[in-house]
């Protein structure tokens, strides 16, 4: 099944150039921006002191969740879809494992750190970009859906260990956005 969707999702790669194009660069500036997004909400006027608790919940979240990966990359040692046959690459090949996605995790860590501070609007927004960016890594080439559900789960278990381990109000908390 997982083939099989994989293969439907990038089944409309180069049809379209205009949508090759825009997939290609959701894929390459969607975490960067994401994160440009999210260093910008520092400065927010609303709830000035939540919001950054939750900048910096998602930040540490990102960085979780990216080195779970690593850890996971040590045993879990996956082909990309286009060398099994299963794709249509549209950008250049990745050397490491595909298995699991740092593209799903960094974006989903975001959007589950600001889920968890209670932030639905902005959380919704990311939702959307980080969807954008998921479905993008498939549609490329790059990754099997499963890819990128597992990343998805790194990022959702980064954002809960930050969330019982940094707590607002606390003194770390208060000592972090002392320093930033």
């Amino acid at each position: 099944m997982d083939v099989a969707l994989t293969h439907w999702i990038n089944g409309a790669a180069g049809i379209s150039a205009f949508l090759d194009k825009t997939m290609i660069g959701v894929s390459q500036i969607g975490v960067p921006l994401m994160v440009l997004a999210v260093a910008l909400q520092w400065w927010a006027k609303v709830d000035r002191y939540h919001v950054r608790h939750a900048v910096v919940s998602a930040g540490l979240a990102f960085l979780l969740g990216l080195a779970v990966n690593q850890f996971i990359l040590l045993f879990v040692h996956r082909i990309r879809p286009y060398d099994a046959g299963v794709t249509h690459l549209l950008i250049a090949p990745s050397a490491d494992w595909s298995f699991p996605s740092d593209h799903a995790t960094a974006s989903i860590a975001i959007v589950a750190a600001f889920a968890m501070q209670g932030l639905p609007r902005r959380t919704i927004a990311l939702f959307i970009m980080a969807f954008l960016i998921c479905g993008s890594r498939i549609f490329i080439g790059t990754h099997y859906l499963t890819d990128v559900v597992g990343g998805a789960i790194t990022g959702i278990l980064g954002a809960i260990v930050v969330r019982l381990a940094y707590r607002e109000n606390s003194r770390l908390d208060k000592l972090v956005t002392k320093i930033l």
